[in-house]
């Protein structure tokens, strides 16, 4: 096994400095100024209608990646699909959230090993800030690695680690198992550790709108960086050094995208509204290795049951399916790849710098 002191390596990375003349992209093989995306759709595994989401977008869509909330219901299903389709590039979601308040599940590695990420109902906390609060970073790496243990016992290697509602990145004891567990097995982890130049920029945006619905936005006012990017870079170069690939930038803008009037609108008007989005924001992307994170699910009469979200997830789905999105994709030029080429293309390249 494959000791790795994360609190160390990123103390003596702090003081490193080091100009980045390449784009992780780049480093990896593609081409200088190559803008190269993961399409990749959260939640497969939380139900029978985000497993047939995930389905139509990976198969009939330009989606290129999924990953899988292991303490849900609906997982084996969509194992069973991953296997039935060994190309499909499909991760781990883990998961340390169950946020819906009538449709929950419960943490594998059992609830007297975690106490500490349990609610009254016995299930995972609905929120980040109660595992903030109440857990352990011992505890949570107990459970992402019993997340883990049943993909493989299930005959399930994901192709690489990310985390539902950014929990992992809520604290750094938490981030740090995180880390630590992708570098130790040798799975790539979702971390953004280059410039970040599209997520910072919709981080202001989004504060800025915030204070401004609050009344306490003055044109001009410094507005302060996010913290969570506070040592993206440093930990980018130690994972690169670790071998594993790492993320120019992170598309996470669509869940909070708010088509006004959607239950009223035809599938014909929300498909629009949401290419024309992704369109748009894809277009300010800087050159790079971007994920672009989405929710595709096709909602059945059920789904409501569990989420108000279904029709927003449907217009994800809906977008990856519209060939003008394919069309806007392949004449600008854009690369898309899998978390498996990623990391094929990590091993490929070596000790390159």
């Amino acid at each position: 096994m494959k000791k790795i002191f994360l609190t160390v390596i990123l103390a003596g990375l702090a003081a490193y400095s080091f100009a980045q003349t390449k784009t992780y992209a780049e480093k990896l093989g593609w081409p200088k100024g190559a803008k190269v995306l993961i399409l990749h759709v959260d939640d497969a595994g939380m139900s029978h209608d985000s497993d047939e989401g995930v389905e139509k977008a990976t198969s009939e869509g330009v989606a290129t990646s999924t990953s899988v909330m292991m303490p849900c219901p609906w997982v084996p299903e969509i194992v069973k699909y991953i296997k039935d389709h060994p190309a499909l590039d499909a991760g781990l979601h883990l998961t340390l959230t169950s946020e819906w308040s009538v449709y929950r599940w419960g943490p594998l590695a059992g609830k007297s090993n975690v106490p500490g990420l349990v609610d009254k109902q016995g299930c995972l906390y609905p929120s980040v800030a109660a595992v903030y609060f109440s857990a352990t970073a011992d505890e949570v790496d107990k459970e992402i690695r019993a997340q883990l243990d049943r993909a493989l016992a299930m005959g399930f290697k994901p192709t690489h680690l990310d985390s539902h509602m950014g929990t992992l990145f809520a604290k750094e004891t938490f981030m740090q198992k995180y880390l630590q567990l992708g570098i130790e097995k040798q799975i790539p982890v979702m971390f953004p550790g280059g410039d970040d130049l599209f997520y910072r920029a919709e981080a202001k945006a989004a504060l800025i709108a915030n204070l401004k619905k609050e009344g306490k936005y003055t044109e001009g006012m410094a507005i302060p960086e996010p913290a969570e990017l506070g040592k993206a870079k440093d930990i980018g170069i130690m994972l690169w050094k670790n071998g594993l690939p790492v993320l120019d930038d992170l598309h996470n803008s669509s869940y909070d995208w708010q088509m006004p009037d959607i239950e009223h609108k035809t599938d014909a008007e929300i498909q629009k509204w949401y290419t024309d989005h992704y369109i748009e924001s894809i277009g300010r992307l800087s050159p790079g290795l971007t994920m672009v994170i989405m929710h595709c699910t096709f909602p059945s009469e059920i789904f409501k049951y569990i989420s108000d979200t279904g029709l927003k997830r449907k217009g994800d789905l809906l977008a990856m399916l519209d060939p003008r999105l394919r069309e806007f994709l392949t004449k600008n030029g854009y690369i898309l790849t899998t978390w498996r080429e990623v990391m094929e293309r990590r091993i490929k390249v070596g000790n390159a710098e």
